[in-house]
């Protein structure tokens, strides 16, 4: 699948931010199921490329700025081929072993409820269990937007039984990890062609974890797939902080207002219609 992708990502400052330093993880990495063509990231009309490829396989790119901003608009666009490989990541570049993704976090550290449904996942070979957990996951913690925010822990999430994809994906590597079962947060995109009622956003995050035999396997609990072509990586980390595509520190007392947006269409079918 060809798709076209524009990400864009506008904060504006009141009064102007004095200084700024940016980790953005915005570069599609490569791998069996991706790759990138006229990618390009852009801070205020000016491109930005990685300076480095760290041990998870993201592409960082680093960028700070010394002078007085009242606008920062970050824009990522381009066009990425993907193709089915049934959630089986394969072809990323990569040098972090599977059991650094069994290290707990603030955001994922386990409480009572979410052992309850670790125990409960029984199946025996490792992938059935990983399956069955994403439906228990699904059934505990239900899709509802503005329940929670980017600050809301698995644990939290668990006992109101509500929240959003980051939520849903933070409670199963939670479970996940509880098991002995490395596990890892993925945020990207997803493309919602032809799924039936979908749920979240075209920015989406999902799971992967690591299955014996397969390596790294994902897992949308949100939508209960394991991702297909219609999804795109960005970033993996241990955590939606850890893996955020945007971070910053900014310097100055300040007022902050954020807008984002995805659009995401087919490119072939834009490249029919300009023909």
């Amino acid at each position: 699948m060809k798709l076209s992708i524009r990400h864009t990502t506008r904060y504006t400052y009141e009064p102007g931010v004095a200084r700024v330093a940016l980790r953005l993880l915005l570069h599609p990495p490569q791998t069996d199921g991706q790759m990138t063509s006229a990618w390009r990231v852009t801070i205020n009309d000016t491109e930005v490329v990685p300076l480095l490829a760290d041990p998870m396989g993201n592409q960082v790119t680093i960028w700070t700025c010394q002078t007085a901003l009242d606008v920062l608009e970050i824009v990522a666009e381009g066009e990425v081929e993907t193709k089915d490989t049934t959630g089986v990541l394969t072809g990323l570049r990569q040098s972090a072993p599977p059991a650094v993704f069994l290290r707990s976090t603030e955001l994922t550290e386990p409480n009572e409820a979410i052992l309850a449904l670790a125990s409960a996942a029984s199946e025996t070979s490792e992938l059935a269990r990983m399956h069955k957990l994403s439906e228990l996951v699904q059934e505990a913690v239900s899709y509802r937007k503005g329940a929670t925010d980017a600050g809301t822990s698995a644990a939290e999430a668990a006992a109101l039984g509500a929240g959003v994809c980051q939520d849903q994906a933070h409670v199963f590597i939670a479970a996940a990890r509880s098991l002995g079962v490395p596990s890892r947060y993925v945020a990207g995109y997803m493309a919602d062609f032809g799924l039936e009622d979908p749920e979240g956003e075209a920015s989406h995050a999902w799971a992967e974890a690591w299955i014996p035999g397969l390596g790294w396997t994902g897992f949308d609990v949100t939508n209960q797939l394991c991702p297909t072509d219609a999804y795109v990586r960005l970033s993996t980390g241990l955590d939606a902080n850890d893996a955020a595509p945007v971070r910053g520190v900014l310097t100055g007392d300040l007022e902050e207002d954020l807008t984002t947006e995805v659009s995401i269409t087919s490119a072939q079918a834009q490249s029919q219609s300009q023909s």
